[in-house]
């Protein structure tokens, strides 16, 4: 049988198959041009722009740290560049440890680098390059460079370094940069979102002192470099730079030949000395003993020297001046005496009679022997320094309104100095005992308690910061400020200027002729009184008060014989100063620890320190040892000037000397403070 094509029929078919494919194939370029149309127009700036950063990458660049320089422009603080050794954790081919002992087959890495490097880790993410080690050497990048192949992850790279240049010196004030860790960068993500990115790249951050307080103006401004990358990511070109701007340079009030001398003549003894200048608040000295070198933290300090600093019996990483705490001793007898006079309760020529001791209860409290002073009225109170007149004016006070009449001055409470982690010290009251002890018994306040409190004893507990603060404040007739170590901050590319001077605070409400009693009363210490042999033949006129205080308490019936103690038993010499005395310039406070009467040891430190600062006069050599052993008087040998003695050794060797300040600084590195007139 034949079978006939139906032709119509495979014809019907085939067309019908040719629109479905042709309807399908215009599909397929329907939806083409629909994902054309949405990339080239819907998406395309996105899409532009996620090109443009696999392109382009944008790189930090982290500005050069402000100078620290002190009053006359001698530089302080300052950077310089060197080459480092680092490791990026997430790029290495092997272990960590294989690939820091094949390095050091190549470039010296020491224990203490290993140790350091540990400790980097612990406050880092595997993404960071870390140093391993610091300041190569040209030989050893050749030696890496030239076996850079073998190492990858590790590279060397240019970082600015922070620079003290007098090492110890001032180290306090200073403080010292070191790396931003988990918490600071915890804080720092808090920050408002531009301060935040401008600290992009950064990776140090200041710890203590000027570095910290005034770290947003030391930083500067973060530049960008947008760099053309290949597909690897290597750069190829640079686009485009907006460049970093310096960190402005920070003007301080002090005097590093001034400072300098001040830490000779403390020797090796530790203590404090705060000097202000009543008439602005500007600090002119600023002292903590023993010191530190900031250049051990600014790429990690290692595990033995952090023991040794932290572990002394001496605590030199203790800021004395801003975190000690003291009994004021006798001191603290011209506040007294200002107190009776504002409240009443003494006029200056009431007197009393000093018999040696003083009776409250069945406690005897000691006073000058048993033969005690006499008669004596607020000025020869203040003179001969009699306990018995102050033991009985705190007892007809009372601790409450002891502490309302001196609080004023500063005592009791920060004084708002441009440093952080001060000090509140104790100003004890009712109120105060209450709130420091959670036990009952010991939240009562005793009426004996308080006769003590008169002559700077008890619970008073005080920075020299606030002694020599509060002795501005008495002797300037009331008035007060928040002392400040920052004279200037400068914008080293406009050369602009701002001075953040001295916030005046309301001035106390002080009569003339009671503060002319106190000033009269003071300039007697140093003309018939405590320290009549360390002030003999100064040519400007002084007022002074001469202090000993206590630091381990001694029974009753037992006598005092530093002999017989422990040398951290003893007790502790301070001085407090002023001049001259009519016109104050300088008012001053410091101690010597465990060092014993006033006159010895703190009254000598002072009269130097007045010389320099009123006359511009440098003690001898042979006067500065006798000061450090504690056994100096009035000035010996000849003095000089200080213009003429030449500034402190460099610690740093081939960093910058003291003569890299701007050349608009106020006045020539040698000169000294002179306090001639107001500013």
């Amino acid at each position: 049988m034949i079978e006939l094509r139906n032709v119509e029929q495979e014809l019907e078919r085939y067309r019908t198959r040719l629109i479905v494919a042709a309807v399908f194939v215009l599909a397929c370029f329907g939806l083409l041009a629909a994902r054309l149309v949405y990339l080239q127009v819907v998406v395309h700036e996105d899409l532009a722009t996620r090109a443009e950063n696999n392109r382009i990458a944008v790189v930090p660049i982290v500005p050069n740290r402000g100078l620290i320089v002190d009053r006359n422009g001698v530089v302080l603080a300052d950077n310089y560049s060197a080459y480092t050794l680092e490791i990026t954790r997430s790029q290495l081919t092997e272990s960590l440890e294989s690939t820091i002992d094949q390095l050091a087959e190549v470039v010296e890495i020491q224990p203490r680098d290993r140790r350091r490097f540990k400790r980097l880790l612990e406050d880092s993410r595997s993404f960071e390059s870390l140093p391993i080690r610091t300041k190569l050497s040209d030989a050893e990048v050749a030696r890496f460079t030239a076996q850079r192949y073998r190492f990858p992850g590790v590279e060397i790279k240019a970082r600015l370094f922070r620079n003290y240049p007098y090492g110890e010196l001032a180290s306090h004030l200073l403080g010292y940069i070191g790396r931003i860790n988990r918490n600071e960068l915890a804080a720092m993500e808090e920050w408002p979102e531009e301060d935040w990115a401008n600290y992009r790249g950064t990776e140090v951050i200041g710890k203590l002192g000027i570095e910290q307080k005034y770290e947003r103006e030391l930083h500067g401004t973060t530049g960008v470099e947008e760099v053309e990358t290949s597909a690897g990511g290597r750069p190829v070109r640079r686009l485009r730079s907006e460049p970093a701007s310096p960190g402005s340079s920070v003007h301080l009030s002090i005097d590093i030949k001034l400072q300098a001398l001040i830490e000779r003549l403390f020797g090796e003894r530790r203590g404090a000395l705060v000097a202000i200048d009543p008439r602005n608040g500007e600090v002119l000295a600023f002292v903590s003993k023993p010191t530190f070198d900031p250049n051990l933290f600014v790429d990690g300090i290692d595990h033995e020297s952090w023991k040794e600093l932290n572990e002394s019996i001496d605590k030199p990483l203790l800021n004395r001046a801003l975190k000690g705490t003291y009994p004021p001793g006798s001191t603290y007898k011209p506040f007294m005496a200002m107190a009776a006079l504002t409240t009443g309760k003494r006029s200056a020529t009431q007197v009393i009679n000093d018999n040696g001791s003083f009776m409250f209860g069945n406690h005897r409290f000691r006073s000058h022997g048993d033969g005690g002073l006499g008669s004596v009225d607020m000025v020869k109170s203040i003179v001969l320094s009699s306990n018995v007149y102050y033991y009985s004016l705190a007892n007809e006070m009372g601790v409450d309104l002891i502490h309302d009449q001196l609080y004023p001055y500063g005592f009791g409470r920060r004084t708002g100095i441009d440093l952080d982690g001060e000090s509140t010290g104790d100003l004890p009251s009712t109120a105060w005992k209450r709130s420091k002890y959670k036990r009952p018994d010991l939240q009562r306040w005793y009426a004996g308690e308080t006769i003590s409190l008169g002559i700077g004893q008890g619970y008073n507990n005080f920075t020299m910061l606030q002694m020599a603060s509060a002795m501005a404040t008495l002797v300037s007739g009331g008035k007060r400020f928040e002392p400040r170590l920052v004279r200037e901050i400068e914008d080293v590319l406009t050369h602009d200027r701002q001075r953040p001077s001295a916030q005046a605070l309301e001035p106390l409400d002080l009569k003339p002729e009671h503060v002319a009693v106190i000033r009269r009363a003071m300039h007697g210490v140093t003309q018939e009184g405590t320290s009549t042999r360390v002030f003999a033949g100064a040519a400007y006129p002084s007022g002074g008060k001469t202090g000993t205080a206590q630091a381990k308490s001694i029974g009753q019936k037992e006598k005092y014989n530093a002999a017989k103690l422990a040398e951290y038993f003893r007790d502790h010499s301070l001085y407090t100063a002023f001049a001259p005395v009519d016109e104050p310039r300088v008012a001053l406070a410091v101690v010597v620890e465990n060092s014993g009467f006033g006159a010895e040891a703190a009254a000598p430190i002072a009269r130097r320190v007045l010389d320099y600062l009123l006359l511009g006069l440098y003690p001898s050599e042979e006067d500065i040892a006798l000061a450090r052993l504690g056994k100096a008087g009035a000035p010996v040998g000849p003095q000089r000037l200080a213009a003429d003695v030449p500034l402190p050794t460099l610690m740093s060797a081939g960093m910058a000397t003291p003569t890299d300040a701007a050349a608009s600084a106020p006045a020539p590195a040698s000169a000294p403070i002179l306090l001639g007139g107001p500013r």
